[in-house]
């Protein structure tokens, strides 16, 4: 049925107690009926009114949003209001069950499929009406406004629904008016519109009664969010009704909708700390009844609310979360991994899911996701072969639809845990292409690091390093922040080593000695003090005296020894302060567990590169890692373990 032979169209309120109807008739004037089907036309005045607003047209404003004045439809419209279907004059058969009707509305996927619906329709309630009013702003708003500006807004169906619920805004239910009033905002209905204006001076005076309830609340909250932002007066009125209401009555909606609003209101959460510690406790006894979309506004609501004291509730959700990996969408997952990253949690289920999850949907999964995904195991030192190869393929086929920061929060976790994925030869392949033909685009921070993980696993970028160490980098790097900073420092000097040291055909520009760190920042990579206590105790057993090996040893090419002996030519144990007759260094690498890919005997990338230069720059490099003395419980085993891995060979000391 086409739009114009549109012979009736009923609004009916979903209020419980006095269900109304609002129908509206093509007839030959404008008139309201009561409940009891009697007839009350406007006055003269009103017509003339209502004449100038139905001859009106739509307009853009400039601050985005729209302006509508129902235009007529063909000035023969009628108006009618009529009691619930029960006593209503129209038959059942004309009536459509709402839960139909939302089943119906979800599969439309364009406005003219919605109206055309919408127009084989005679009679629906006020929540029906705001339901289509918000699927059509699904469908046809996107970031650049509404696509279809002309076929919604002129829309004959679109222009009738929006005069009932204006000139009938005190006869809606709560449901209705602010599902509504919410559904044109986000369509960009001017604020200042009469449309807008009737519905918001509505919704303001039942929350001034009170009769809001706390689904209502919420959901004018958001509607003033979207109009005025945080600092909208309004929203301090509807958190005080909010914190009134028993926190323990709300459903698992109703909490995540709090949540919601007080995440976009109060950021910080100080103001209402009682209000979000009642909630905490009752959502951590709700948790594993939360469904995935709720479990991730949760953890996003905890994390930009500052809720760090709530430890016992984000650790339960992060555990129910692992159910719900196959289930996350991108933007949820992408929730979930920022919470572990900022509560600092860790579950190793959780973990386990990722590794069946990402390596089967990673080609279909948002840039954002599989860049969190990684930002996630390299902040957790996880080495996960599957989700890393899974991701190197990805990168091959898809980097171009990466940003930089993405591409750098993919390449990095490499680096950092010293992985180099089967589809090594590939994958650099690739990121070289993309650093030749967006270099420029990278921040200079980001793109050190990138080249800075790529020197950890013996990927040298040497045709990019004339630009790194380049003054006007270099003043790039010191003019943004964090600057120049001793991370930076530390990355640019490990750079400029590895030229000297592993590719001595690099003939470019060198680092500057003022950009040069003295020592090595090493701040995942750490030294265990008790683990080399007791390598020290072992070895004093062995050498009898402390002057035969040095520890915590500076060296003149920026790393730090954790502990040094000296040989002459015959193999004879020099004292550490000697400076003269040595023959051999042995640099000893004592590796406790922060030094390893988490739960792994897997070196991290800073750890494997300051051994592989040591060796280059003359030391006999021997590594002590924690997983071979751990169990040596006395300095006798010890003293032996260090004899056999120290000196395979004879040594002697000089009396």
């Amino acid at each position: 049925m086409a739009l114009i032979s549109l012979k009736s169209f009923l609004l009916c309120s979903s209020s419980t107690a006095a269900s109304r109807s609002l129908v509206m008739t093509l007839s030959k004037s404008l008139n309201f009926i009561t409940g009891q089907q009697k007839s009350q036309k406007y006055s003269s005045s009103a017509m003339r009114m209502l004449s100038s607003k139905v001859k009106s047209q739509y307009m853009v404003y400039r601050n985005n949003h729209v302006q509508l004045r129902i235009q007529s439809l063909s000035l023969n419209e009628t108006v009618h209001l009529c009691g619930g279907p029960e006593n209503s004059p129209i038959s059942d058969n004309r009536w459509m069950d709402e839960q139909m009707f939302f089943e119906k509305l979800k599969g439309l996927d364009t406005s003219k499929e919605i109206f055309k619906f919408l127009s084989s329709l005679e009679v629906m309630s006020d929540i029906m009406a705001a339901a289509a009013l918000q699927r059509i702003f699904e469908v046809e708003v996107d970031g650049d406004g509404l696509k279809n500006f002309e076929g919604v807004l002129e829309n004959e169906v679109f222009r009738a629904l929006c005069f009932q619920l204006e000139y009938e805004s005190s006869k809606l239910s709560n449901t209705g008016l602010l599902n509504a009033l919410h559904a044109l905002i986000k369509l960009r209905i001017d604020p200042q519109s009469s449309l807008v204006a009737s519905l918001l001076s509505e919704s303001q005076e039942r929350l001034g009664k009170g009769q809001l309830t706390i689904k209502n609340l919420c959901n004018l909250g958001e509607t003033l969010l979207e109009l005025e932002g945080p600092s909208c007066a309004t929203l301090e009125q509807i958190l005080n009704h909010v914190q009134g209401k028993d926190v323990e009555e709300w459903s698992p909606s109703e909490m995540v909708m709090v949540y919601r609003m007080l995440q976009m209101s109060v950021r910080e959460g100080e103001q209402y700390q009682d209000l979000l510690n009642r909630m905490n406790n009752v959502t951590l006894t709700i948790a594993s009844q939360l469904s995935p979309k709720f479990t991730s506004i949760v953890l996003n609501s905890l994390v930009v609310l500052q809720q760090t004291q709530a430890v016992p509730l984000v650790i339960t959700l992060c555990k129910h979360s692992v159910k719900h990996v196959p289930y996350f969408t991108d933007d949820e997952l992408v929730n979930v991994l920022e919470a572990f990253l900022y509560f600092g949690h860790r579950e190793q289920v959780f973990t386990e899911a990722l590794e069946t999850h990402v390596p089967k949907s990673v080609f279909s999964m948002h840039p954002e996701t599989v860049s969190k995904v990684m930002k996630y195991c390299c902040q957790k030192m996880i080495l996960s072969k599957p989700i890393f190869d899974a991701v190197a393929e990805c990168f091959i086929s898809d980097a171009d639809g990466f940003t930089t920061n993405q591409i750098a929060e993919c390449i990095v976790p490499f680096g950092t845990l010293n992985y180099l994925p089967p589809s090594t030869s590939s994958f650099f392949g690739k990121l070289e292409s993309i650093l030749h033909t967006r270099f420029s685009q990278f921040q200079p921070h980001t793109l050190l690091s990138l080249l800075h993980s790529c020197v950890l696993i013996q990927r040298y970028p040497v045709n990019f390093l004339p630009k790194i160490f380049s003054p006007y980098f270099l003043q790039q790097l010191q003019a943004q922040p964090p600057g120049l900073d001793r991370i930076v420092t530390s990355q640019l000097t490990r750079l400029f080593l590895t030229a000297t040291l592993e590719c001595p055909f690099y003939q470019g520009p060198k680092l500057l000695p003022k950009y040069q760190v003295k020592a090595f920042l090493m701040h995942s990579c750490s030294l265990d003090v008790h683990l080399l206590n007791r390598v020290k105790t072992g070895l004093l057993s062995l050498l009898k005296k402390r002057i035969y090996f040095a520890s915590e040893v500076s060296t003149p090419y920026f790393y730090t020894v954790d502990i040094e002996i000296k040989l002459d030519e015959e193999g004879f144990v020099l004292p550490a302060a000697q400076c003269e007759e040595i023959n051999r260094r042995i640099a000893l690498c004592v590796d406790g567990q922060n030094r390893f890919c988490i739960n792994s005997h897997h070196l991290l990338g800073e750890e494997a590169i300051k051994q592989r230069h040591l060796k280059l720059l003359g030391y006999e490099v021997v590594q002590i890692p924690f997983f071979e003395i751990e169990s040596l419980k006395n300095s006798r085993k010890m003293a032996a373990y260090l004899r056999k891995k120290v000196f395979p060979c004879a040594y002697g000391l000089r009396c």
